[in-house]
């Protein structure tokens, strides 16, 4: 069996200690690489194409939300993420599934029970919390709009990150070293997308799938 490649994108040290030492607990021989950011970890991603899964904290430099497993999956489609969360209600498990993820491991979980989860995903499954209902409905209206982010095309993804993080054009520019111009085409193509009318209305879409789950910044 050929190694395995893995990210582990998480800001707390220790817990990428002990993500990582699960991993290789698992896979002996796996190749393993961290990220304290957001950043790095989509770094470590253009540089290594071939990973065979992601391990995502939701919230770390960078990143706040879904909007990090929306990125990931928009940008790179055949790398399975895991998002690894201390966040495990039911709703925020449910949408991440919804967006993408190939599972959802709580923190809180043992170090076996982590590494069934990781070998269900990397056989080609999906692993969630046994006692958590996927099935649980989601009303029309949120359903409608996360949709409409799934259309969002990766770079789109980032600059609606960077727009709820309050940030002018000229700092988006910057930030993705692309024209104000560019910026500009981006947040017009987000709107309509999103059937909103302006910025504010488009951050605050947004911000409605995650009400209730983490600070706003709007």
């Amino acid at each position: 069996m050929s190694s395995y490649r893995f990210v582990i994108a998480d800001d707390h040290p220790l817990f990428r200690g002990a993500l990582r030492e699960a991993v290789s607990g698992l896979f002996a021989d796996a190749e393993i690489a961290e990220a304290g950011s957001f950043d790095d970890a989509a770094a470590l991603l253009d540089k290594e194409s071939d990973t065979d899964l992601v391990l995502l904290d939701l919230t770390m430099p960078g990143v706040r939300g879904f909007s990090g497993l929306m990125y990931l999956r928009a940008q790179y489609p055949s790398v399975p993420v895991v998002v690894v969360s201390a966040n495990d209600d039911p709703a925020v498990i449910r949408r991440c599934m919804e967006f993408g993820a190939s599972g959802f491991i709580p923190k809180t979980l043992g170090v076996e029970a982590m590494r069934a989860a990781i070998a269900r995903v990397l056989e080609g499954g999906v692993w969630t919390p046994p006692d958590v209902d996927l099935k649980a409905g989601t009303d029309a209206e949120t359903a409608d709009l996360m949709a409409r982010l799934a259309t969002l095309t990766p770079q789109q993804v980032r600059v609606l990150m960077m727009l709820s993080e309050g940030l002018l054009n000229k700092q988006i520019a910057y930030n993705l070293s692309v024209s104000e111009a560019t910026v500009k085409a981006h947040v017009s193509a987000i709107l309509q997308k999103l059937n909103v009318e302006s910025r504010t209305q488009a951050v605050i879409a947004a911000a409605k799938i995650e009400a209730g789950q983490w600070p706003q910044a709007i």
